[in-house]
C-alpha cells in the first residue's frame, strides 16, 4: 500500500509550495495556541494536489524529508446537493471531504427552502471551500476536493454520467455525479427533465432521509463502490 500523509506523525496543514512552504498565520495560530506545538514538533504538509512531506513545525516550519505523492482515485466522483438552510451546507461539505468525494456542487431545486442572491450565493460558496479546506487538513486527505459554485440544476442534468438520488430508484451503482434534492423531493418537472436527459435514478434505501443524511450515504456508496472497483483491478 502507498503511503498516505497519515501514515506520517503530527498534524497536517496545507501550504501553497512543498518547495518553500510558508504556513497561513491563521494555521500557525491554530498549530501553536490549540494544538500546542512547540518548535521542532513533526508537522505534515500537503498541497491539496496530491503531494506531502514531513516537517518541523517553526517560524519558519522546516521540511524535513522528501516530496511524497498520491495518484487520483479514479473515476472521479461528485455529489450536488440542493440547498439546505442553516449551518447544514458546511456539514456537508465537511463530510463529504471525508469520505473522499472529488467534487461538491450545490445547486438550486424548485423545492429548495434556500434562496440566495448572487452576493450570497458567493459568500456562502467561499465559506463552503474554507470548510472543505480545514476538514482535508483534519482527515489527512493529500487531495483538496473541489466546491463548484452555486448551479441549476438544468445545467447539471446535461452532465455525463449524473444520476438522481431518488427512493424509487434502482439499486446501487457507480455514477461519476449523483444529484441529492432537496427535502421537500424533487419536483414533477425535475423528474420530467431527468428523465429527458436519460438521467437514471439510485435509490438509498426504503426510508425518507434528510437532505444532509442522503448527501452523506450517496457519498458513503459512491467511494466504497470505486474501492471494490479498484481492489478488482488489482487482483
Amino acid at each position: 500500500m502507498a503511503e498516505h500523509p497519515a501514515d506520517h506523525p503530527g498534524p497536517f496543514v496545507l501550504v501553497d509550495d512543498l518547495e518553500a512552504p510558508v504556513l497561513d498565520p491563521g494555521d500557525a495560530h491554530h498549530l501553536q495556541r490549540v494544538l500546542r506545538l512547540s518548535s521542532g514538533d513533526a508537522v505534515v504538509l500537503g498541497d491539496g494536489r496530491g503531494r506531502w512531506r514531513p516537517a518541523r513545525f517553526g517560524d519558519p516550519v522546516r521540511p524535513d524529508g522528501p516530496i511524497e505523492s498520491a495518484p487520483r482515485d479514479e473515476p472521479n466522483l461528485a455529489v450536488g446537493f440542493a440547498l439546505v438552510k442553516g449551518g447544514r451546507p458546511e456539514h456537508v461539505v465537511q463530510k463529504l471531504t471525508e469520505l473522499g468525494i472529488d467534487r461538491i456542487v450545490p445547486f438550486r431545486a424548485a423545492r429548495s427552502v434556500v434562496r440566495w442572491d448572487e452576493e450570497r450565493a458567493a459568500k456562502a460558496v467561499a465559506r463552503l471551500r474554507a470548510v472543505a479546506r480545514a476538514a482535508t487538513m483534519q482527515c489527512h486527505r493529500p487531495w483538496l476536493p473541489e466546491v463548484d459554485d452555486v448551479a441549476d440544476l438544468g445545467a447539471l442534468l446535461g452532465t455525463d454520467g449524473v444520476a438522481l438520488a431518488d427512493r424509487g430508484g434502482a439499486a446501487p451503482s457507480l455514477h461519476p455525479l449523483v444529484l441529492v434534492g432537496p427535502e421537500g423531493g424533487w419536483s414533477p418537472e425535475e423528474r420530467a427533465s431527468a428523465d429527458a436527459a436519460g438521467a437514471p435514478r439510485m435509490a438509498l434505501g426504503p426510508h425518507v432521509l434528510r437532505a444532509e443524511t442522503a448527501s452523506v450515504a450517496v457519498s458513503s456508496l459512491l467511494v466504497t463502490l470505486r474501492a471494490r472497483r479498484l481492489d478488482s483491478h488489482a487482483e
